[in-house]
């Protein structure tokens, strides 16, 4: 009489098909499998996916610097290269230990996030990163371009965008808008290049220094104003109010007033980029 046996893989198989231990066990198995090819497929894929997502934001930037007059000049005239620093957003200072190639990782850590107060957070955000890339175009010793990542809410959701100042830090140069949830034929004209083209030579504040920038309800009526867009005042607000919470003093302030200052603190560490 032969020995039974104790291969496991062997008595699964011997198993008859209609059994239900042998197909919870298959299942399980091919459950498992599938499960371990997707997280390989994940963690390979996830260095082009973020290098996809940072090729299209160069890529947009480089588009918004070529859209604003005499920036081909300006770039030419400087090198050709902007510069790109992480800056420390409560100091507007360089960042110390934080560069663009961690800053990723650094504000995967909860601890680098600071948590706003329905007073400060004007733009529906709850909380705000410590650390913020930004890209600056030098003339010489004087910053005259500086491109700032910002987002808030808008009527579908978070709407995230790059803002270019000029050198006087009151003066909109441009702005791309490189993502947004809004209604598509409304709210969703943020993205169009025709709305974008009234933001170049609007200012931020008065001579009292008070921001007065605004989205208008309909055509712009004053300098610190662009044209709102029909159907989507709830849009236009959102905008109004991320670009009034980042040029504040809880988003990049303390920046803007180091380089109005003339300070080359915001300046030092930075690394340069080619104009694409």
């Amino acid at each position: 009489m032969a020995g039974r046996d104790w291969n496991p893989w062997r008595r699964l198989l011997a198993l008859p098909n209609e059994s239900r231990t042998k197909t919870v066990i298959v299942a399980f198995l091919v459950s498992a499998v599938c499960a371990a090819l997707v997280s390989g497929a994940t963690v390979v894929l996830r260095p082009i996916q973020t290098a996809n997502r940072a090729a299209e934001e160069q890529a947009r930037i480089a588009a918004l610097v070529q859209g604003i007059p005499g920036m081909t000049t300006l770039l030419e005239q400087s090198g050709g290269a902007l510069s790109t620093v992480v800056i420390d957003l409560t100091t507007g200072r360089a960042a110390a230990e934080v560069t663009p190639a961690t800053l990723e990782a650094t504000l995967n850590d909860a601890t680098h996030w600071t948590v706003l107060d329905a007073a400060q957070d004007v733009a529906g955000l709850g909380q705000r990163p410590d650390f913020a890339q930004v890209f600056l175009l030098r003339d010489n010793d004087t910053v005259s371009l500086v491109l700032l990542p910002i987002s808030g809410q808008g009527y579908g959701g978070r709407i995230d965008a790059i803002l270019a100042l000029r050198g006087d830090m009151n003066t909109i140069a441009g702005i791309a808008v490189t993502r947004h949830s809004e209604t598509p034929g409304l709210g969703g004209r943020i993205q169009e290049t025709s709305w974008q083209g009234d933001f170049p030579g609007t200012e931020l504040r008065d001579e009292n220094g008070e921001m007065r920038f605004a989205v208008a309800r309909g055509p712009a009526a004053t300098a610190y104003e662009v044209d709102g867009i029909t159907g989507a005042t709830r849009t236009g607000r959102g905008v109004t109010q991320m670009v009034r919470f980042w040029l504040g003093p809880d988003g990049y302030g303390p920046l803007l007033d180091a380089i109005q200052r003339g300070s080359s603190e915001p300046c030092r560490k930075r690394r340069p980029i080619g104009p694409h």
